[in-house]
């Protein structure tokens, strides 16, 4: 492992941890398949799942190692949806909000919308998808699973300038150096390098400090991303906090032993060498009424 990656995580970990971390991002295989469920689940069981972890809503599945469900004639239906359980970790946050209407920022392929409609049963969902040629991925998952959503393509500029203040829930799925990529067995080549992680940090501010202008007096607004590097991560939210102080970090229990070490806030990380999926990050963010 390359010695960017190898500074990061004397940074971020405990000595004791950071083999075991390294190990992970270079072996590649600590994803962990999920179907999110949108049918009941048939009986008998069509695949073979392990026992949930603590967080773990109970429409999600856990597959066993070896277990491929992508093909199966449910999938075609559209009563689950394959994804890496370090999603479903991401969205955990959600669970107990009431939130009327949702946008979704940075869609594409539509996980985090799909996860948000399953969790938080809005009236309205709002994809969002900039990068014209991703839209197609998110129109299809979205269609397949029959979630009734609104799908635009719109900068998240001109998101702040349409919706001020208009959802309960809005979600940043932030662009990331895709880290945990690696994780996953996947190529990603300098993506500890800080010639990399400074535009995407640029970029993210950018997101979140206009996707903020979208939520509602009373609402609530999840950051995320799929990477390590705290400059992504804590670093963004500090940034917003100083600059909206109207929006305060949430504690979320049910992540309490996630918790980031790295933050005076509350805000939560998932690591590759955890056992739940390839990692990320999660902060959820509350406004005020006034």
């Amino acid at each position: 492992m390359n010695r960017y990656a190898t500074k990061l995580a004397e940074k971020l970990l405990p000595e004791e941890s950071r083999s075991a971390f390294l190990e992970a991002l270079e072996v590649g295989k600590s994803a962990r398949p999920a179907l999110l469920w949108f049918a009941e689940r048939p009986e008998p069981a069509p695949f073979a799942t392990e026992a949930p972890a603590p967080w773990q809503p109970e429409f999600v599945d856990v597959l066993t190692p070896g277990e491929r469900a992508g093909r199966h004639e449910l999938h075609d239906e559209g009563a689950y949806y394959c994804l890496d359980l370090s999603s479903v970790f991401e969205t955990v946050p959600l669970q107990g909000l009431q939130a009327s209407s949702v946008l979704d920022v940075c869609a594409s392929p539509g996980g985090k919308s799909l996860l948000a409609w399953r969790t938080v049963q809005p009236e309205q969902l709002v994809s969002n998808e900039v990068i014209g040629k991703r839209l197609g991925a998110l129109m299809g998952n979205l269609k397949r699973c029959h979630v009734d959503a609104e799908v635009i393509r719109k900068d998240p500029g001109v998101l702040a300038q349409e919706y001020p203040e208009e959802f309960d829930l809005v979600l940043v799925d932030a662009p990331c150096s895709g880290q945990s990529l690696l994780a996953r067995g996947q190529d990603n080549p300098g993506c500890f390098h800080p010639v990399n992680i400074g535009p995407c940090a640029g970029r993210q501010k950018r997101i979140l400090i206009e996707s903020a202008q979208c939520v509602a007096p009373g609402g609530h607004l999840l950051y995320s991303t799929c990477t390590f590097s705290r400059d992504e991560n804590e670093a963004i939210i500090e940034w917003l906090l100083a600059r909206r102080p109207d929006f305060q970090a949430v504690e979320v229990p049910a992540l309490a032993a996630h918790h980031s070490p790295h933050a005076e806030f509350p805000a939560y990380r998932l690591w590759p060498h955890e056992g739940y999926g390839a990692g990320g990050f999660t902060c959820l963010l509350a406004r005020g009424v006034s």
